[in-house]
């Protein structure tokens, strides 16, 4: 069913309009003063024509009311009435003059160049913001036409024109009423509200707000509500008038409020349920007038507008605060690493300090033995004696026969008592252990495990006999030529080897390390050839040995303790010397396992840590991740620790003043979990607690505020309930309706147009006005 009762100004017409005058068609009459352009359309009760104003240059449009088909000249009247009475509005289509005496009658009123909102539905919907816009423009329209008492009782696309600046304008007040006139007014099926499909129905503000949702409605659809295809039909069909408009009622109740608008992106739940109360056909449920829905707009506008600002202020803070937490975190793990490598730093330059200090420690017990030995080696009276000795022919005798390294056990043993009870050898025993120096005299008994600060003194004569020994053992008369101590080497030969006449030790000398044969512990000799003073011949070897494992005092903790090792070339390089595991294992079994000189329990020169000047990451290499070789070890599970590490040489003094490194190394290590990770920990909470409880009362504060925000709104939004400016959300719409028209309806097969007029003029007005009018 045609929906459009007004005579447009738009494309279609305007096309229409140019192949009519191509016809040869002229203007009814002239007016004074127009230069008449083309014809714009026609319909039931006449012709537009689009002129130019002379004085002006101004197009206007020109509508001719002819006398075909019972003209009702109320018409034209009140048309006329209502846009005089509104000319002063900006939103309504401007009266610029009338012909009353005319034939046929005309007014003058403004050109829309842009047409009707109808031809731009045309080509589809419109975008929910223009929709919007077009919407507030026409309800401030209606708005104003109500505070004039002018009802438009026929609002449509069609009846909307826009202006060159794309603004709407209300147009076709034909069936426009007073607020004092009682009489109905029939407007377009789909677009009037359903209380207005009566020709007993008074003139009411609601029918243009229901209108006015039906507009929005189109828009944003593009088709009016309700409308579908089968109901338009069905409508169509009936014949008589209030069957039609019955129907209609009936239809619009049944199918309640459309929902189709909800699917537009774009349309949020306030602005849906703005249109669904418009469209409401209960007219106490929808918004008494159009300041009520332009109140509604207003709000959600605000509400809209506010929504970002509302949304910054939710998520403004939220995200300022997930920055401060980013940049907080990122300082926070700054400062923690910043803090460990300072500790680290720190750590690793006190480990280097207590490194040097026992290395130097070491280095000056070295120098008190050396001075010893070499005291002793360059004593003239114990030279005398050595000489006499050497000189005795049953002595050279005896030291010959013990030299020859296929000497049995057998064999030798009978020698050996003989040279023991020699009676040089045991004058020189005495006066050996009357000059070695009180500060220096070993403990009692073979590899005594007193605290003394040498194991044992010897004198071993030019072939490596052992001629005499403090404390005194069965050691005397056996060879050790094959000794590093009597031969200067790196390491120790074989036992059964002997040396060249003239290979001997020439100068003070740390011997190679070797295990004692009681404990296994590790000994070490420091030994300095006597020379004879006047003669500068070799007269033997004098020594003393020390054991390893306690040859300096490594002041230390479980968390922090020094380590000597072996580091010179030979057959033990890398090998642990002094550690607090031996201390624990000799307390327990006297001895220490053999297996500890193997080489997995050794020490690579590629282990050893850098100093810390020299280290580049503080965070990698063995400085800092140093692995203790013994906590491979069944029994140094303890010890299975990351440690800090630094290393020192042990250097010895000369008496020229110069110093050079004996090859061994002090090496100190540090629990990194008791140096670094506790305290780091430690920090690292007291700055979470700090954090958390910083980010608590910000979150606190801030929800504080939201609280007070959401309660503000809600407070808002309820008096805007209590003034019905916004309505609550509506359940949900039942299933959609078929259409199912009255049965006493279906019979009617009298045609409409052909019906006889009503008796009374205004009930023949309304018959007209509801007709569709067909363009000629």
């Amino acid at each position: 069913m045609p929906d459009d009762l007004t005579i447009p100004q738009g494309d279609f017409e305007r096309q229409r309009s140019q192949a009519l005058s191509l016809e040869g068609r002229r203007p009814p009459i002239e007016v004074p003063g127009y230069d008449f352009e083309r014809l714009l359309g026609s319909g039931a009760y006449g012709e537009v024509w689009v002129a130019i104003e002379r004085n002006t240059g101004r197009r206007v449009a020109i509508k001719f009311y002819a006398h075909q088909g019972g003209l009702d000249w109320s018409l034209l009247s009140r048309e006329v009435e209502k846009l005089a009475f509104l000319c002063a509005d900006r939103y309504i289509v401007q009266l610029i003059g009338v012909g009353w005496d005319s034939d046929p009658p005309y007014y003058v009123m403004e050109y829309m160049e842009r047409g009707s909102l109808a031809d731009r539905l045309a080509h589809g919907p419109l975008p929910v913001a223009e929709a919007v816009r077009i919407f507030r423009e026409v309800a401030i329209g209606l708005l104003h036409a109500h505070g004039k008492g002018v009802l438009h009782c026929d609002l449509k696309p069609a009846n909307v024109l826009l202006d060159q600046d794309d603004k709407p304008r209300l147009a076709d007040f034909g069936q426009s009423r007073l607020s004092h006139e009682q009489l109905p007014a029939l407007g377009t099926l789909f677009y009037m509200a359903p209380e207005q499909a009566d020709l007993n129905a008074i003139p009411d503000a609601r029918w243009d707000v229901y209108a006015l949702g039906a507009l929005l409605y189109c828009m944003l659809t593009g088709k009016p509500p309700h409308r579908d295809e089968e109901a338009a039909r069905s409508i169509e069909r009936i014949t008589n008038l209030e069957e039609r408009l019955r129907a209609y009622r009936e239809w619009i109740q049944r199918s309640g409020v459309p929902t189709d608008h909800r699917q537009i992106p774009g349309v949020d739940r306030e602005l849906a349920q703005i249109l669904e109360r418009c469209l409401a056909p209960d007219p106490n449920e929808r918004f008494p007038n159009v300041q009520s829905v332009l109140a509604a707009l207003d709000a959600w506008t605000m509400e809209r507008t506010r929504r970002p600002l509302m949304l910054l202020g939710f998520v403004g803070p939220a995200l300022l605060l997930l920055v401060f937490a980013l940049f907080a975190w990122r300082g926070f793990s700054t400062t923690v690493r910043q803090s460990r490598e300072a500790l680290t730093r720190r750590a690793l330059e006190n480990n280097q300090l207590m490194a040097q200090y026992v290395a130097d420690l070491a280095g000056k017990e070295l120098r008190r033995r050396f001075e010893a030995v070499e005291q002793l080696a360059g004593n003239t009276r114990f030279q005398d004696l050595v000489r006499q000795t050497l000189q005795d022919p049953d002595f050279r005798d005896l030291a010959e026969q013990l030299s020859q390294p296929n000497l049995t056990e057998t064999e030798a043993e009978p020698l050996r008592r003989r040279f023991r009870n020699h009676p040089l050898r045991a004058a020189l025993q005495r006066e050996f252990a009357q000059m070695i120096p009180g500060w220096m005299r070993p403990g009692t008994g073979e590899d005594s495990e007193g605290v003394d600060e040498v194991a044992s003194w010897f004198f071993c004569d030019p072939r490596g006999i052992s001629t005499a020994r403090v404390p005194e053992s069965l050691t005397i008369g056996r060879n050790y030529a094959w000794r590093s101590f009597f031969t200067g080497r790196e390491r120790d030969m074989p036992r059964t080897w002997r040396p060249a006449a003239d290979e001997h030790l020439t100068q003070p000398q740390l011997s190679a390390v070797f295990p004692s044969d009681a404990t296994q512990q590790w000994i070490v000799a420091v030994a300095a050839p006597v020379i004879d003073n006047r003669t500068q011949q070799f007269l033997g070897v004098v020594a003393l040995t020390v054991r390893v494992t306690r040859f300096v005092e490594l002041e230390g903790t479980r968390a922090q303790f020094p380590v000597l090792v072996e580091m010179r070339p030979g057959d033990y390089t890398g090998m642990i010397l002094q550690h607090p595991l031996f201390d624990e294992v000799l307390r327990r079994e006297l001895r220490l396992p053999e297996r500890f000189r193997k080489q997995e329990y050794r020490l690579r020169r590629e282990d050893l840590p850098l100093p810390v000047e020299k280290l580049e990451d503080l965070e990698k290499g063995p400085a800092v991740n140093f692995v203790d070789p013994l906590s491979r070890d069944e029994l140094g599970t303890e010890y299975r620790r990351r440690y800090l590490a630094q290393v020192a040489p042990v250097q010895l003094g000369r008496g020229d003043g110069s110093v050079h490194d004996v090859g061994w190394i002090v090496l100190v290590q540090e629990d990194y979990a008791t140096a670094i990770q506790r305290p780091l920990e430690g920090f690292q909470h007291a700055l979470l607690r700090y954090g958390v409880i910083s980010a608590g009362l910000v979150g606190v504060i801030l929800l504080g505020l939201w609280t007070l925000t959401a309660r503000l709104l809600r407070e808002i939004r309820r008096h805007l309930l209590s003034a019905g400016i916004v309505m609550p959300p509506r359940p949900e719409r039942p299933a959609p309706l078929t259409w199912s028209p009255p049965d006493d309806t279906l019979a009617q097969t009298q045609s409409w147009h052909g019906r006889e007029p009503q008796s009374t003029e205004d009930t023949r007005s309304l018959t007209r006005a509801s007709e569709p009018r067909q363009n000629e």
